[in-house]
């Protein structure tokens, strides 16, 4: 028996203008699945979204990029769950996360949106919280900056110089936690 179809959503916006920006660290974590993948996006019509397959040991991933905005994510992510019959305790959604350092890794099952409007349109489009989740920190606004303007802006020149290497470490946190369970990735992934 084969294991059971995941998907990993990237969230972002789609774009030129949001590429370079910390909203789109889900995208930017994506796009190195697919490049190790050695794959290019194709579209996916029936979910809106831009799609990878490859395989991930004896188990079949969809690496997905939904092409609506950040808080509609949740129709393209139900509608790719429903197509590949992917439970959603084998979806892992890789997003930026403002309650958490810059650079830092974590992972987590369900929980709360933390104001986080694409996680709340996923939540309301699968009917359930309990999914897994890469969160990419990105750190809190500056001083009384608004946080949804924060995550529009592009990441810093000192930022950049290390984002290469966070998003690599968390493509790695989205390919452990498929291949080992939540348990034993966070056990790798999270500081002691």
């Amino acid at each position: 028996m084969t294991a059971k179809t995941a998907l990993i959503v990237g969230l972002g916006n789609p774009g030129s203008q949001y590429e370079a920006t910390r909203h789109n660290a889900g995208f930017m974590v994506a796009d190195v699945l697919a490049d190790r993948i050695g794959a290019k996006f194709s579209s996916h019509k029936k979910s809106n979204s831009d799609i990878v397959t490859a395989r991930l040991g004896d188990r079949s991933v969809i690496v997905a990029k939904p092409r609506t905005f950040m808080n509609l994510s949740g129709q393209p992510v139900a509608a790719l769950a429903r197509f590949y019959s992917v439970e959603p305790a084998d979806i892992v959604v890789v997003h930026d996360e403002l309650d958490i350092d810059f650079g830092a890794i974590r992972l987590k099952l369900g929980g709360g949106e933390g104001g986080h409007n694409g996680l709340r349109s996923i939540t309301q489009h699968l009917g359930t919280k309990d999914y897994l989740r890469v969160r990419v920190g990105v750190g809190r606004p500056p001083g009384r900056m608004d946080p949804a303007s924060y995550v529009l802006k592009p990441f810093s020149s000192a930022e950049r110089k290390d984002l290469g290497v966070i998003c690599e470490e968390a493509a790695d946190a989205a390919e452990l936690v498929l291949r080992v369970g939540l348990e034993a990735a966070q056990n790798q992934v999270h500081p002691r």
